[in-house]
């Protein structure tokens, strides 16, 4: 006879510490550390290469997949007006690229063909290369030494790179232009104090992980985005899900998650009177309800809020939703900045999905 796993309590610290063999919490809590090691590479002249009086005519974002594709995206989404020079996010390196261009090869592969050919080409032309990956084999061979290297420095699970890709960007595009400051100290910090707003010894009404986790179980959960960034988190959060705790979650638009909300809503069959009576041995399982997570930015937010009136099975979520901050150690720091907003929601989530994994035991 198989026995049946046991489920852990999410506030049972000492179940979770105990489930988490893997040390899944550790790497999702070290995304300020990533950061920081970002900052201390750029303070340490490792952007001087690509550093000039003249700024780009264009930045390119070659990525590989999964998470440094999805920073591409955030950036050029987040920052694309305020930058210089635009941000291009494409699969390799364009025909034109030259000696005005800043190039950005970000990956985990330095084998990749898609980023070595990247960056040889980037070289090739004269443009500005700078490497966020690890720069070793084909990858260095391919470049002779001859580009800017922003290389991993804290080793975490492929899951939990995101906020690497992001410093590695922001690093690069204040280095192009300087009138763009972003402090990734304070940045890092911030994580920090997501990442302990979420640790496993605060209560859920406490943590905001813990508490979405509460929203989506027992629910067929959808991760909605109304923006490229948004939807771009959306992605990553869904893949986080899969990835770490093995839960289906579907990423989509806003738009496409509120048609089938309102669709569902005006389909139902089943009054509150028949689901009092509704019993499961005779009249077979309750279909799991919908839960839609909108994650906003704070400037979108009441735009999404309107949009979403009478939606019962909808949730708002955005960086600033902290239950309780009067812990000082746990405060926001001061999220204004979209794309640090998009960094503590994309470690919400990641230690959202560590959570959901251990409690099943």
């Amino acid at each position: 006879m198989n026995a049946t796993r046991a489920t852990i309590d999410l506030d049972d610290t000492d179940g979770l510490l105990a489930a988490d063999r893997d040390g899944l919490l550790r790497s999702a809590s070290t995304a300020g550390a990533q950061v920081r090691a970002a900052a201390a590479a750029l303070d340490g002249g490792a952007l001087d290469p690509v550093t000039s009086d003249e700024r780009p005519r264009t930045v390119i974002w070659v990525a590989g997949r999964g998470a440094a594709e999805t920073a591409g995206v955030m950036l050029a989404a987040t920052l694309g007006s305020r930058v210089a020079a635009p941000i291009v996010v494409a699969a390799g390196a364009p025909p034109w690229i030259g000696p005005l261009d800043t190039l950005v090869v970000a990956g985990d592969d330095p084998g990749d063909p898609a980023l070595v050919g990247a960056a040889a080409s980037g070289v090739r032309r004269g443009a500005r290369v700078v490497v966020a990956a690890p720069y070793q084999g084909p990858l260095r061979d391919s470049t002779a030494g001859r580009v800017a290297v922003m290389e991993p420095r804290v080793p975490v699970p492929e899951e939990f790179r995101l906020c690497r890709y992001l410093a590695a960007g922001l690093a690069t595009l204040q280095t192009v232009d300087p009138k763009l400051r972003v402090d990734l100290a304070a940045m890092a910090d911030e994580l920090d104090a997501e990442a302990l707003r979420n640790s496993a010894s605060r209560e859920v009404f406490t943590n905001p992980a813990k508490a979405l986790v509460e929203r989506m179980s027992r629910r067929r959960v959808v991760l909605a985005g109304d923006c490229a960034a948004t939807l771009a988190l959306a992605r990553h959060g869904s893949s986080a899900l899969l990835r770490i705790a093995h839960q289906v979650a579907a990423a989509t638009g806003l738009a496409d998650a509120l048609a089938a909300l309102r669709a569902i809503a005006q389909s139902k069959s089943l009054d509150p009177e028949e689901a009092f009576f509704h019993d499961e041995q005779i009249d077979g399982p309750v279909a799991e309800r919908l839960r839609v997570l909108a994650l906003t930015l704070d400037a979108e937010r009441s735009v999404v809020a309107s949009r979403a009136v009478r939606l019962d099975d909808l949730d708002i979520v955005g960086a600033e939703d902290v239950s309780d901050v009067s812990d000082v150690r746990s405060a926001p720091v001061g999220v204004q900045r979209a794309e640090q907003q998009l960094a503590i929601l994309a470690v919400r989530l990641e230690m959202a999905a560590v959570y959901l994994r251990l409690v099943r035991g």
